[in-house]
């Protein structure tokens, strides 16, 4: 029986050739560039030549853990340094346009971390500050690159479900915000920190953007954090097109839910995201393909053999390494994210103010 998924799997595969291997820097030396950034990149032969954090005793830590030979004093420092092409930062939001600018002004491509930005127009204008610098800007919207999503938007790609046309995503988790104090603080924090994922994963899977985005974001009764644990977004596109997202974090009876769906003309795809089962050691992600048009006969079992964290991470520092070699534009190019960012501004206007706006 010939094996139906070979051309997904090769569609979807990420190899980094030699020739766009450049040095890079890494800024920000917290968990997130400890556990996921930099065992991605070692995994591919990636050149890391230093690491800069505020805390230089976590920041020698971790060049110590991952065999990087130098620890920057300052971000100043990485700016200078002619050997570096690519910085990756990975810092918080808010210091984020601040550190950007100037290693733009010096020359360095960026891989930024999602938000962008809190602030809308801080955001779009990182962006036009890239363009002006002629530098590449990415921005780490990793979960495009986990196989479960990846491969079902190589599945949609293929024309095997037809036209997509209808896509939930639905979880009902327990989320330990208290294990980031500076998360759990923020006044505004499941869409800018967690289902920003998804709906970046939305447009990506569809393939086109968003018209309108509204829905309702709530809290927990008596809850410590103090930005919404509760959403339900609706994002609609022309014509018939909608998706479905529901966020829900305070689930404490142990039967967590992270489900996703595609409906198509001509099929459909599920399934799960696992590191939302027994978080943060989670579990394979599954997926599922229904085709008419192959056609399938019923649910057919894909083999996902990766897990988003840490190896999804690799995918928007490959993009962009295969920018700056052939002159092209990262998937996840700072533009196009600025897309991601509309919608999840947008929700947040329609909860506060109950206002509709076109996106476009």
């Amino acid at each position: 029986m010939p094996d139906i998924f070979a051309p997904i799997r090769e569609a979807i595969e990420i190899r980094v050739p030699a020739r766009h291997k450049v040095p890079i820097a890494i800024v920000g030396a917290g968990e997130i560039a400890d556990l996921a950034h930099l065992p991605a990149y070692e995994a591919h032969g990636l050149e890391v030549v230093g690491i800069h954090d505020l805390d230089k005793a976590k920041a020698k830590a971790v060049a110590e853990r991952h065999g990087l030979a130098r620890v920057y004093d300052s971000v100043d420092e990485i700016a200078r340094d002619k050997d570096v092409v690519v910085v990756d930062i990975a810092v918080f939001p808010w210091v984020q346009c601040g550190i950007a600018g100037p290693l733009l002004d010096a020359g360095k491509h960026l891989l930024c971390q999602k938000p962008i930005s809190y602030d809308f127009d801080e955001a779009v204008r990182l962006v036009d500050h890239a363009a002006r610098a002629r530098r590449l800007m990415a921005v780490n919207q990793q979960l495009r690159f986990s196989e479960s999503v990846a491969a079902m938007r190589a599945m949609v790609k293929a024309g095997w479900i037809g036209e997509p046309f209808e896509m939930t995503w639905d979880f009902h988790v327990y989320t330990p915000w208290e294990n980031w104090a500076w998360v759990a603080k923020l006044p505004r924090l499941d869409l800018n920190q967690f289902t920003i994922h998804f709906i970046d994963a939305v447009r990506y899977v569809i393939g086109k953007n968003p018209v309108y985005a509204y829905g309702t974001q709530a809290r927990e009764p008596g809850q410590p954090e103090q930005g919404e644990t509760r959403t339900i977004s609706v994002l609609e596109f022309e014509g018939e097109t909608r998706a479905l997202l529901r966020s829900f974090h305070k689930n404490r009876t142990g039967d967590p839910r992270a489900e996703f769906r595609i409906e198509g003309t001509q099929g459909s795809i599920r399934g799960t995201i696992g590191l939302m089962y027994d978080y943060p050691r989670g579990r394979a992600d599954t997926l599922e393909l229904n085709s008419r048009a192959l056609p399938t006969d019923g649910w057919l079992h894909y083999p996902v053999t990766t897990r988003w964290i840490p190896t999804a991470f690799i995918g928007p520092m490959a993009s962009l390494l295969e920018a700056v070699a052939t002159g092209g534009v990262p998937l996840t190019n700072g533009r196009d994210n600025l897309e991601t960012l509309r919608a999840v501004q947008a929700l947040y206007r329609f909860g506060e103010q109950h206002e509709v706006v076109r996106l476009d």
